[in-house]
Order: C-alpha cells, then structure tokens, then sequence
C-alpha cells in the first residue's frame, strides 16, 4: 500500500518527534491515502511555517503490520471517533495506546464543526449528524517505532501549480 505525507520538507526516515501542539489521533507520524490531500497539507504547512517548499513524500507501506501492531481504526466518524479526536485535540486523552490508528481526519472545515461541539454550541447528535454529510479524507497515524518499522520511504515531488 502507497501512503503520502504533506510537509514543507523531505522525510526520508519518519521519525516520532514531540509536537506543540495536539492533533487527531494524538502524538505520531500522519500519513494519508489520498494524495490530493497529501499535496494540500503540504501547501498549508510550507505557508503557516514560511519556509521549505510543499513536497509529497511517498512511503511503502507493509499492511502486515495491521495484524503484528496494536492497530485501532475508526470506519466512520461515529461517537468513538468524537470521543477520541476531542480528547486528544484538549490533551485529555488516558485511553489505551496504539502503534497505529487509522480513521477519517478532522481537517479545519471538520474541526470548525468538533470546536462548536466542544464549546456546547452544537450537541453530540447535531455534531455527528454534521459529520456525516461531510467529505471527510483518511489518516493512518504511526504512533510507535515498531509502526515505523514497517513503513518505507519510496520518493518525494514538490507540489507546483502550473
């Protein structure tokens, strides 16, 4: 399997580096499937950090580590998916920890609709309700080295509009 990562910078070796900050599914490596997603990730990252260029980095991916690592994956963005991006985007999350996760991904659009929940503007049936009408991409996060292992740099491109 082929899985992209959007950065301002090449990544040939993925490495689990501490964040400032809290994502989805928590501390990890982000990878996609889809790589026009990939590609606008890298354009949004290049911009906020304003320096590098946009590259799609390209990995192999050995599926067998869905059976040899703690794996956890949502099929949809149900209550337990709520549960978990919320609890990990306030730093609350104390659940079980997984090598890998995969799910759909709460991009800003998504993530405009998850703050409305959490601030109490929308409650959990309206919030899920929104979800499901959303267009909402995947994400496979590697959140060990053991994940890592299994994964392998293939190439990278820049992202450029013609």
């Amino acid at each position: 399997m082929q899985l992209y990562h959007g950065s301002n910078q090449i990544v040939e070796k993925p490495a689990l580096i501490i964040q400032n900050h809290t994502l989805d599914f928590g501390f990890g490596f982000y990878t996609t499937l889809n790589e026009v997603q990939a590609q606008s990730f890298a354009e949004k990252v290049t911009s906020r950090r304003k320096f590098g260029k946009p590259y799609v980095n390209v990995y192999n991916f050995d599926e067998k580590a869905f059976s040899d690592c703690s794996f956890l994956e949502f099929k949809s963005p149900d209550g337990q998916w709520l549960d978990f991006v919320c609890e990990n985007r306030n730093g609350t999350y104390s659940g079980k920890k997984y090598d890998l996760i995969r799910g759909p991904v709460a991009n800003d659009d998504v993530y405009r609709t998850v703050t409305l929940y959490l601030s109490g503007v929308l409650s959990r049936s309206a919030t899920l309700a929104e979800l499901k009408v959303r267009k909402l991409y995947n994400q496979v996060v590697f959140a060990s080295d053991k994940a890592l292992s299994y994964l392998s740099f293939h190439l990278f491109y820049e992202v450029v509009h013609e």
